[in-house]
């Protein structure tokens, strides 16, 4: 038996090596290493070669060095024309941990680099002993934007590139989100006068930016009330009258929830209650800022934060947002009510086809909550990124990419057999990505 046969399965691999096989997955993807062949019905082959390399870089994480440093080196020595098995064993840095203990490095990237590997291999231990080094040697707002908004923003590519399941990303968010909590709730008590109020809309559930905001807010002396996700406007409007806050922040990262936020503002302004907001979709498609009756945050928590801080020290006025156009008012009702079968119509048409359900009520979900949305920002042309980004999601899961054109086709075709001359935006819409697509 050679050593570069692939002849061991995953299972044989960890037996011999100890290695979780979350932990070994994780570093395939993300440095290539070790780089094992496939067999006829998928499954990992690994070679005697593979398996001595695994141990020696378990060997190395042992003397000190992380998963990152010991990869650089195995790549450095390759580099030089000589084996790593056969060169003579490189010395690292002395390591204060205990045995159980994968000590990382000092520099933020590599701590985070770290953790990441830490979170999607599920290990929490070793996930929180990263993410405590790295609260003992920098400020809590460098960790938290530095390590773990850049890791959640890494996780979330990698989800959407296929290479990381929807179990890792849930599972690294609420680590996340977890630490980021106890940091609010450690923030020394508010030294300054006023209060703040911060929620996301309904409909929206990713509330990583929120906190990290109110974080700031709160080492700043600032009173802030964190609600969290998906507040019903009805929930928001009571606590704003129980709180009086000088400033509601809003955070919305999709679309729809975009659509949600308007429905709030209008509210507050209503109340005359000054609002902040900001949150990625603002930032993708800044022509969506002009539509809200409230005060962009910009792009950058930090420079947020200032802002934030001028509002409650010199308050502006709200800036003013246009009025729907009627059509467009009219268009909504009547998607509204004509939704449903639309979408079940659809469903039955291309479940019959063969299309996988997954998928349809993937591309369900998102096209109808993301057309209501547009209508109700007065605008279809909105929806030109969420296409994108869906041709994108599919490719990458490895869904064939004539799935999404004979959906939208099917779609219009029946949309424009349940829809009257009120329908005509959605319509048009439709005809023109349609159009776009052959």
């Amino acid at each position: 038996m050679t050593q570069e046969k692939p002849f061991f399965n995953l299972k044989a691999v960890v037996q011999q090596t100890g290695l979780k096989p979350d932990t070994l997955r994780a570093w395939e993807r993300r440095y290539g290493l070790p780089a094992p062949e496939r067999s006829a019905g998928g499954h990992r082959l690994y070679s005697q070669h593979d398996i001595n390399l695994i141990k020696w870089l378990m060997a190395r994480q042992r003397e000190g060095l992380s998963i990152k440093r010991a990869v650089d080196l195995w790549q450095q020595i390759e580099a030089e024309g000589r084996d790593p098995l056969q060169a003579p064993t490189p010395v690292a840095a002395p390591s204060t941990s205990t045995p159980n203990q994968q000590p990382g490095g000092e520099t933020i990237s590599e701590l985070r680099e770290d953790w990441m590997d830490a979170c999607l291999a599920f290990n929490e231990l070793e996930a929180e002993q990263v993410i405590n080094q790295a609260f003992a040697l920098y400020a809590p707002e460098t960790v938290s934007v530095e390590l773990l908004q850049k890791a959640m923003a890494e996780i979330g590519q990698g989800w959407y590139e296929g290479k990381v399941t929807v179990q890792q990303e849930h599972f690294c968010s609420a680590l996340a989100i977890r630490r980021l909590e106890a940091q609010v709730m450690a923030a020394p008590p508010p030294t300054r006068p006023g209060r703040i109020l911060a929620a996301c809309p309904p409909q929206e559930h990713h509330v990583f930016g929120l906190l990290l905001l109110t974080l700031f807010l709160r080492r700043r002396g600032w009173a802030v009330i964190y609600l969290g996700a998906n507040v019903p406007v009805a929930r928001l409007e009571t606590t704003v009258e129980a709180t009086a806050p000088q400033l509601v922040i809003l955070a919305a990262q999709q679309l729809h929830s975009a659509a949600s936020l308007l429905e709030v503002a209008q509210v507050l302004r209503s109340m005359e209650v000054p609002l902040a907001y900001g949150g990625l979709i603002f930032n993708l498609q800044s022509a969506l800022q002009k539509q809200i009756p409230g005060h962009f945050l910009g792009k950058d928590l930090v420079a947020a934060s200032e802002t934030v801080e001028r509002l409650m020290t010199a308050p502006r006025p709200l800036p003013q947002a246009p009025a729907l156009p009627e059509h467009y008012r009219q268009a909504q009702d009547h998607f509204g009510q004509r939704q449903g079968i639309i979408e079940s119509l659809v469903t039955q048409e291309l479940a019959s086809q063969g299309i996988s359900r997954d998928y349809l009520n993937m591309a369900t979900h998102e096209l109808g909550a993301n057309i209501d949305a547009a209508l109700a920002l007065g605008d279809m042309e909105y929806l030109g990124g969420n296409i994108e980004w869906l041709q994108g999601l599919i490719k990458s899961h490895g869904i064939p990419a004539e799935e999404l054109d004979t959906y939208l086709r099917t779609y219009f075709r029946i949309a424009q057999e349940q829809l009257d001359e009120r329908g005509k935006p959605v319509l048009d819409w439709l005809s023109k990505v349609i159009d776009e697509q052959s």
